[in-house]
């Protein structure tokens, strides 16, 4: 009875070193332990970019390498047919500029909900609406700072709060944040995208 591999490839893996072997980018179970110790250091790719590059590999080199090793070895591919390694070096990684970008972007999503928010509140009159609910409750003519005003901006607030499951660095619950799921979506809506433009192109790493 021949030995069995089991490998598991997700759709993106990120890497920061030039040699990247199988075990970086799959997790592999076999019953015999040595089969599966020597693959894991099998070498894969070797990076050529200086910086950051992508390569978009196909799950049948992989199995393809191996048994160059292992000819009676059986694989059961339990991930990715098709999967992208994403090299980007260590010192490009901690590039000070990346954090900058990362600054200015927060800053501009912050400015741009807070005049959303403001915008909104005056196209529908949220101001004069609470000034005659104020004027008709209490009797007297509302200046602009009462309790309807207080309540509603702290409702905003922990509108907000609540909404993105945020605040500061600490999460409210266990749940995955609406942005999050988003980019969730958008990762893998560019994966995909890649994948089937590099197929189409035959530009991927496949075998022969």
């Amino acid at each position: 009875m021949s030995e069995i591999l089991y490998i598991k490839i997700d759709q993106n893996i990120e890497v920061d070193h030039i040699d990247v072997r199988l075990g970086d980018v799959a997790k592999l179970e076999c019953t015999n332990a040595s089969i599966k110790n020597r693959l894991k250091t099998m070498k894969l790719l070797k990076i050529q970019a200086e910086k950051s590059n992508r390569y978009i590999f196909s799950v049948l080199k992989v199995v393809e390498l191996i048994h160059e090793i292992y000819p009676e070895l059986e694989i059961q591919n339990l991930g990715e047919a098709d999967f992208i390694i994403d090299y980007e070096s260590s010192a490009y990684a901690r590039n000070r500029w990346g954090m900058v970008k990362v600054v200015l972007l927060c800053v501009t999503i912050f400015i741009g909900s807070a005049f959303s928010i403001m915008t909104f509140n005056n196209d529908v009159g949220v101001t004069q609406v609470f000034s005659q609910i104020y004027e008709l409750m209490m009797g007297q003519p509302s200046d602009g700072f009462t309790v309807l005003e207080a309540t509603y901006s702290i409702g905003i607030a922990v509108g907000i709060i609540v909404f993105y499951n945020h605040f500061g660095g600490k999460r409210i619950t266990k749940d995955p944040t609406p942005m999050e799921v988003q980019m969730r979506q958008y990762e893998n809506d560019v994966n995909t995208t890649m994948i089937d433009g590099c197929n189409r192109k035959e530009t991927n790493i496949d075998v022969d």
